[in-house]
């Protein structure tokens, strides 16, 4: 009898532990691998279909000074607009297109698995 309270009382203390870890370490869900799957997605279909972007005056002030390059520096000296043009390279659209396709995939099969 004292054997079988000593393994009833392990199996619970194992089940509560367990609890207590999936609460603490936050495990991907199929419904979070969705989402981020098809952000992916789509963020790389917009790189593929736009060419440059323009960034403002204080974005590329920041980007200037993060770089470490000496644009920003002079651009405030002579106190004239800084416009940062960035050209994304075409892989990168194709690269985050097909990292959402995997996790949205992933996650539909996570779906049928539940």
């Amino acid at each position: 009898m004292g054997e079988w309270v000593d393994s009833t009382a392990r199996a619970v203390e194992d089940k509560v532990t367990e609890r207590a870890f999936r609460e603490i370490v936050m495990l991907p869900k199929s419904h979070h691998l969705l989402l981020a799957g098809l952000l992916l997605f789509f963020v790389g279909v917009q790189f593929r279909v736009v060419e440059s972007f323009t960034l403002n005056e204080r974005s590329s002030r920041f980007v200037a000074t993060q770089m470490g390059s000496g644009m920003a520096q002079q651009a405030l000296w002579q106190n004239a607009p800084l416009r940062k043009v960035v050209q994304p390279p075409r892989w990168l659209g194709l690269a985050l297109m097909s990292a959402g396709a995997v996790l949205t995939f992933k996650s539909v099969s996570m779906f049928r698995s539940e």
